[in-house]
């Protein structure tokens, strides 16, 4: 990666050096700039392969990792592993690692949180909530450090927040359809499993594709699209392109039937 790197001096002890880790290079500028408008985090670099992590942890030595999953090279869990493995990269410091992924199946969520993840936030999120962990485990960390003790609550805060919790089932937004709502979701486990038209490896569509495939507007079907990312039941990934905003994608996470 060409992004600008900090050296391997320690900041001030207030700062959190944090390393991205995504092979997407636009999420990681977008993550950078979260990162860094948190007080007291720094960004020292973004790598984006597994091997480029693990290098760059060895010399840069930071103190958080943001990690994403699906890396060209290793999966993210393998990058954990090494990062935890006892006596195994005598050069790699200790370092807290961050998932932050679009996998949300249970054996990835469970082995993450078994490799020593601090958190695990799914891909899309709302950038306040990625704020609000940052804070959580920079306090905890703080205190920590300053050999003070932890109340439960920041603990909790710390803890919980790596692990997801189920999503209460949602009532369907006023001006939405079952009826209509049935077709979006056909459309979406066609293209998903049929390799329907149009989209990208015939697994995810936009709200324009999907509107010509059932015939409703087209932003009749991004709010429908929308209603199933906030329920869960849609996995929601962004395509840059050489310029304007990315264009959301949406690719049915449920079973084909």
């Amino acid at each position: 990666m060409n992004a600008p790197e900090a050296t391997a001096d320690r900041a001030p002890a207030t700062q959190v050096r944090t390393l991205i880790v995504d092979d997407d290079f636009m999420v990681a500028r977008v993550h950078r700039g979260l990162v860094e408008r948190v007080p007291g985090f720094t960004v020292v670099g973004e790598a984006g392969t597994g091997a480029e992590a693990l290098e760059m942890v060895a010399r840069l030595r930071p103190d958080l990792v943001l990690l994403d999953i699906y890396l060209p090279d290793m999966n993210g869990i393998e990058v954990l592993r090494a990062l935890r493995a006892p006596g195994g990269g005598e050069d790699l410091p200790e370092v807290d690692a961050l998932v932050i992924t679009a996998a949300r199946d249970s054996g990835t969520v469970r082995q993450a949180l078994r490799g020593g993840a601090v958190q695990y936030l799914i891909k899309p999120f709302e950038p306040a909530l990625l704020t609000e962990r940052l804070r959580d485990y920079a306090r905890l960390r703080r205190d920590l450090e300053t050999g003070e003790a932890a109340d439960q609550d920041a603990v909790d805060r710390a803890f919980g927040a790596a692990r997801p919790t189920a999503r209460p089932a949602k009532a369907m937004p006023k001006g939405l359809t079952s009826p209509t709502a049935a077709l979006v979701e056909r459309a979406l486990r066609e293209h998903a499993f049929g390799g329907g038209g149009g989209g990208e490896g015939g697994e995810d569509l936009s709200a324009t594709e999907c509107a010509a495939a059932t015939g409703i507007s087209r932003v009749s079907a991004r709010r429908y699209l929308e209603y199933f990312a906030d329920s869960g039941r849609v996995e929601v990934r962004l395509r840059y392109g050489t310029a304007g905003r990315p264009e959301r994608r949406y690719r049915w996470s449920g079973p084909p039937r």
